[in-house]
């Protein structure tokens, strides 16, 4: 079976002014169910940035600051797997160019989430999410909600349009759901045209075929996972997320490279970084 990631490293950015603890309990979970290295991250300014980071005491003081939290973290998570292999790595550097650059060789990497506000995420120059979530070339997990690990049967939700990159979100769900031992919901969402110029019947049919065209094969390839897929109407964002309320996670895939800013990430993929509670994946195309 083609893995959706060829490394062996799980790559946590962490931000020790903020509470690491979410985002690191999924990864340790996810990295101890597949075996992988987890791998934990703190980005500091250079030392030729340190004029703009308010000087050399305060890159210092970033420094300690970054190697108490890593570790703590490293710590931590061995103590919630104590066979987990983790390793910490303090980098110079801006996070998100730092981050964009170890996703090269990962399986998959996590982010916590400070729930900002789109302008806010703009404006806030230590904002990740969207600029890595855009442009890392691996599968990027943004937990800023914790995972409903209480619902049975558990299950992922994975929002497909027919494109190749939701095939490539539908081959990292599969492969999720099969370690998690998770039901699919495959999911393609019809959003009406302001001028009804359609046939209303016509069109989500025609999205029906398209879903049972993109997941034809999947069930034999992936015996052990019960697949559920359906047309919904309505706005792609909030269908998707209320579809995902109670999900383990929400995977969609991710069009091209991103901008500078991360602003050409989709207005989807954006809308469910805010709107989603509980875990989302986005999937580049390899």
């Amino acid at each position: 079976m083609k893995r959706t990631g060829e490394g062996r490293e799980l790559v946590v950015g962490l931000d020790p002014a903020r509470d690491w603890r979410l985002p690191l309990s999924w990864a340790a979970d996810e990295a101890h169910r597949r075996r992988l290295v987890l791998h934990l991250v703190v980005a500091v300014p250079s030392q030729r940035d340190s004029h703009r980071a308010g000087g050399t005491l305060h890159q210092m003081a970033q420094r300690q600051a970054g190697e108490g939290a890593l570790e703590e973290a490293l710590n931590w998570a061995r103590s919630r797997h104590p066979t987990l292999e983790a390793t910490g790595d303090l980098q110079e550097g801006p996070p998100a160019s730092v981050l964009r650059g170890l996703s090269q060789g990962a399986r998959m990497l996590v982010l916590g989430s400070r729930h900002l506000s789109r302008t806010e995420e703009f404006l806030s120059a230590g904002a990740l999410v969207v600029p890595v979530a855009a442009q890392a070339a691996c599968p990027v997990v943004v937990v800023g909600d914790a995972e409903h690990v209480t619902q049975r049967p558990p299950y992922l939700v994975v929002g497909i349009d027919g494109s190749e990159c939701s095939r490539a979100a539908l081959t990292f769900a599969y492969e999720e759901a099969d370690v998690r031992g998770a039901q699919l919901r495959a999911i393609s969402v019809w959003q009406p045209p302001a001028l009804r110029l359609h046939d209303a019947q016509a069109a989500p049919q025609s999205q029906g075929r398209m879903l049972d065209e993109t997941t034809a094969g999947w069930p034999e390839k992936y015996p052990d996972v019960v697949l559920k897929h359906e047309v919904l109407v309505g706005h792609p964002v909030e269908e998707l997320a209320t579809a995902a309320e109670h999900a383990l996670a929400v995977v969609v895939g991710r069009r091209g490279t991103g901008g500078y800013s991360g602003m050409h990430l989709g207005s989807v993929v954006h809308g469910l970084l805010h709107r989603a509670h509980c875990p989302v994946v986005t999937v580049p195309v390899v």
